[in-house]
């Protein structure tokens, strides 16, 4: 029988992650965080000075590396080079997994590994393109939303939980940035498929959204 699998879409700051993570505990699916996987990369790529902005460079850096996902308790633990990679969420991390996200050869270098965990497992995969490219045939697609200051805000509080110093101006004209980045880019750009269940967040509590998400995967598993 096919494992079944749910794909979670949407802008930087939506709480893709969390939603997604909540509704895999609830089914007990595991969850694929791809944003975290392209930040893992980004700090791979940071951390050797590599010019993130230069393609070229990032590609070869790939013919070095080695990304594993592993899985305990449903939580997910990135592994480069045998070496866990943490303390992913920073907004200058953040920006750059966003431009190497757009260039095809990482795009490439990852699809396998993404789709080797939804060959094998039930799965809650999150992201910009899970509906549209990485799992097209997924069980169940949602497309979460919510207004740009609205999702500021939540990517504000989320930093400062973690003691990142952060502002909020700062976050606000980031994401702004981001939606127009990763809307545009030629290479699997963010949009909404049209088979996927969109939903708008804004002023809605997290435990309403999952609630509602819940309901309407169990329609369909």
């Amino acid at each position: 029988m096919r494992n079944k699998s749910i794909a979670i879409d949407g802008p930087a700051g939506v709480g893709k992650s969390s939603v997604a993570f909540e509704i895999a505990k609830n089914l007990g699916f595991i969850h694929v965080d791809t944003g975290a996987i392209y930040r893992a990369l980004a700090i791979y790529i940071l951390d050797r000075n590599i010019d993130f902005s230069n393609e070229k460079a990032v590609c070869a850096s790939l013919h070095f590396l080695k990304i594993e996902l592993k899985f305990k308790n449903l939580l997910q633990s990135l592994i480069i080079n045998g070496k866990e990679v943490t303390k992913i969420r920073s907004e200058n991390v953040s920006n750059a997994a966003s431009l190497i996200s757009a260039f095809p050869c990482v795009r490439s270098f990852l699809l396998p590994v993404q789709h080797k965990i939804a060959e094998t497992r039930d799965v809650v995969m999150d992201g910009r393109d899970i509906s549209t490219v990485i799992l097209p045939d997924a069980n169940v697609k949602i497309f979460l939303t919510a207004s740009l200051q609205e999702r500021a805000i939540r990517r504000f509080k989320q930093l400062r939980e973690t003691c990142i110093d952060c502002n909020y101006n700062e976050i606000l004209s980031s994401i702004e940035k981001r939606d127009k980045f990763d809307s545009t880019r030629k290479c699997a750009p963010l949009r909404i498929s049209k088979d996927s269940i969109v939903y708008d967040t804004t002023g809605k509590s997290f435990e309403n959204v999952v609630e509602y998400l819940l309901n309407e995967v169990r329609k369909v598993l």
